[in-house]
Order: structure tokens, then C-alpha cells, then sequence
């Protein structure tokens, strides 16, 4: 397969490496440092105490010189991987349609490996639902430096489900048998909503409360309140998963699946206590998403595509979710007026009242 990545940072990077080392052809679209680095010495992928030099990777700065160079060559991409934030996804998928449309290539196949409920359906509605495949990724990765990814867990897992039962079986069958032929462990769901809501429930908790309160997941919820937030968020996201018959799934050795009515009725303190348990080991030590987001003042935030999905559904649903609407609004407000994050950091007491009061409302 000759395969596109496009935002090849931490997950793209490490995904294009695994493939490249298979023997794919594959091409990364980052920014110019990436581009520049791994032309001159390669990709680097540190894994554990191995790192491997990846040469056999092409890069470029733009999805109009990846198409352009892959023109040259007379080798159409079959799959584009995109791994850019959320909130670049609709920018995205745009410049693909219209770098199409200037070389008249073929449209590939494609595949999200992005967190957050949203972004396949915005692949679907312009290129085609039956060239949609979800994924999920669940290995913490960092970069160093431009061309070098490490990866902090020996071991992940990617999951991948066809958004649509007609898209191409081969295509899923090689990417299955390329990934796991470099000893990556891939599982296939059946339910791509199930699977993608799934890893939503799981990138949510601790996220978008440790951005607003400048501190450590841990931190957080070693406060009680702060805690039930939390529970109360992961409540509210499976009354709208129930809602739109969705059923929660396992996922890796995190069984949701069989857990949501523990989640959902289970007493309060057992819960503060597994959580806490749970995403401390998840994080691998890492500040969430959000709060990088946030604190390199990008002035856009994954929330919305988080917790402002859970919100935006249940509103649809007809599924009250104040504790969900209470963290998205809060943080974009911050993202937006950076000024205001002095009023929330560390402030548990403001973060409390005001969910409750938005749940009174």
C-alpha cells in the first residue's frame, strides 16, 4: 500500500514509522522541522531501550506536495492516515479535497486515528462514509525532538472498524496483517460508534478538569468532589450512549464494556478510588491533551469534540449533561481568554459551584 499520514506528530509518526518498517511506502505531511529532520537522517523510533532509524519514509510539507510527489512517481496513496487535533480536521480534509481535485488523483481510503466523536462523521460527509475506517491508538508517545518519537509503553493497541460494512475488505485485511506482521496488536470492532465512544469515555476523564485547574490529573482527583465531577461526567456520557444505542465496549485491558453499570450505579467512593487508580496509570506520567493544548496557547481545544460532544448529543437526545457543558464551556472560555485561567487554576471550590449550579438550571 502507498500511504498517506497527514499531522505527523507524536501518533502519526509513530504509526507512519510502523509502517514504513513493514515495507509500505509511506509518506509523512508534518511541518518543516519533521520534514527536514527525517530527510536528512531518517525517522527515529525509540521504543523501550531500542531506538530504530526508520529511511525508508518520505516526507512533505503539505498535502499538495505529498499528492504532487506521488504523481511523479505514478504511485496514487490508497490510505490517508490523519492524526491532526480535532479541530483541524474540517482544514484538513478540505486541502485534501482540493489537492485531489488540482493533481486528479484518485480519492483513498481513510482512516482516523484522532481522539473525540466527530471526526469521521466529517470524513464521511465529503469523501463518502464507505471510505471511512475509525481507529483508535492507546500508546502515550512523546517527541523529543523533530524526527524522533519514543513511545513510554512497550505496549498498545490500535483498534480499527470499518465506519460502513462496504468498505473494502482487503484494504483492512493488509493494514491488519502489516501492523501486527511489526508486532503491533490490533483488535477489530464490529461497532465503530461503539469503539470510538468507548475511547472517548477514556480521554475524557481528569482531561478537561486538570486543563481548567493547571494541575495533575492525580491531583485532581484526589479531591472528592472533583472526583464525583468526573464520575458524574462519565454518567452523563453513557445516559447518552444509552440513548443513541450505543453500547459501551473493552478496550485493552479496560473493560468499559463490562463496567458501565459498575460506572453508572456503583457507590461513590469505590469509584473515586478506581479512578484515580485508572488514570494514573494511563497517563504514563503526561499532562492530557487538553492542558498541552491550552498551555501553548493554541487558542483551540479538543473539548469540544470531548466532553462537548457528550454535551451536544445529550442535548439532541434529550439527556441532561450539566457537568458536560459545565467543563467545555469553562475551558473554551480559557482557551479563548487566556487571561481568565488565573480565576480557575487550582480553584476546586469555583469549578464545584459552578456545576452545581449549572445543574439547577
Amino acid at each position: 500500500m502507498n500511504i498517506l499520514v497527514v499531522g505527523a506528530g507524536a501518533i502519526g509518526s509513530l504509526m507512519g514509522g510502523k509502517l514504513a518498517e513493514s515495507g509500505q511506502a509511506v509518506t509523512l505531511v508534518g511541518r518543516a522541522p519533521l520534514v527536514e529532520a527525517v530527510r536528512r537522517q531518517g525517522l527515529r523510533l525509540i521504543l523501550g531501550q531500542e531506538t530504530r532509524v526508520i529511511r525508508n519514509v518520505q516526507a512533505a510539507g503539505s498535502i499538495a506536495e505529498a499528492l504532487q510527489q506521488a504523481q511523479t512517481q505514478e504511485q496514487p496513496f490508497d490510505l490517508a492516515i490523519l492524526t491532526v487535533k480535532s479541530y483541524d480536521t474540517e482544514v484538513t480534509l478540505a486541502e485534501l479535497a482540493q489537492a485531489l481535485e488540482s493533481t486528479g488523483a484518485p480519492v483513498p481510503l481513510l482512516l482516523s486515528l484522532q481522539n473525540g466523536v466527530g471526526n469521521e462523521e466529517a470524513m464521511a460527509a465529503r469523501f463518502g462514509p464507505e471510505r471511512v475506517l475509525a481507529g483508535t491508538i492507546t500508546a502515550p508517545v512523546t517527541v523529543p525532538e523533530p524526527g524522533v518519537v519514543q513511545v513510554a509503553k512497550p505496549k498498545y493497541v490500535v483498534g480499527l472498524s470499518p465506519w460502513r460494512p462496504d468498505f473494502p475488505a482487503w484494504a483492512l485485511d493488509s493494514l491488519c496483517e502489516t501492523l501486527r506482521a511489526v508486532g503491533v496488536t490490533v483488535t477489530c470492532y464490529r461497532d465503530a460508534r461503539s469503539m470510538k465512544w468507548t475511547k472517548l469515555l477514556m480521554n475524557m476523564v481528569g482531561n478537561a478538569s486538570s486543563a481548567i485547574l493547571d494541575e495533575p490529573p492525580d491531583v485532581v482527583l484526589a479531591d472528592p468532589r472533583m472526583a464525583d465531577l468526573e464520575i458524574d461526567a462519565l454518567r452523563e456520557a453513557l445516559a447518552v450512549m444509552r440513548a443513541l444505542g450505543i453500547r459501551p465496549v473493552n478496550v485493552e485491558k479496560y473493560p468499559l464494556g463490562t463496567l458501565a453499570p459498575v460506572i453508572r450505579w456503583g457507590p461513590r467512593p469505590l469509584l473515586r478510588a478506581a479512578l484515580g487508580r485508572i488514570v494514573g496509570g494511563a497517563r504514563g506520567g503526561k499532562m492530557p491533551s487538553l492542558h498541552m493544548d491550552l498551555s501553548k496557547g493554541k487558542g483551540k481545544s479538543e473539548v469540544e469534540w470531548l466532553n462537548g460532544a457528550v454535551a451536544r448529543h445529550g442535548e439532541e437526545a434529550g439527556v441532561p449533561t450539566p457537568v458536560n457543558r459545565t467543563l467545555t464551556q469553562v475551558l473554551l472560555h480559557i482557551t479563548r481568554h487566556p487571561d481568565a485561567w488565573d480565576e480557575w487554576r487550582h480553584n476546586h471550590e469555583r469549578l464545584w459551584q459552578e456545576a452545581r449550579v449549572r445543574a439547577k438550571r
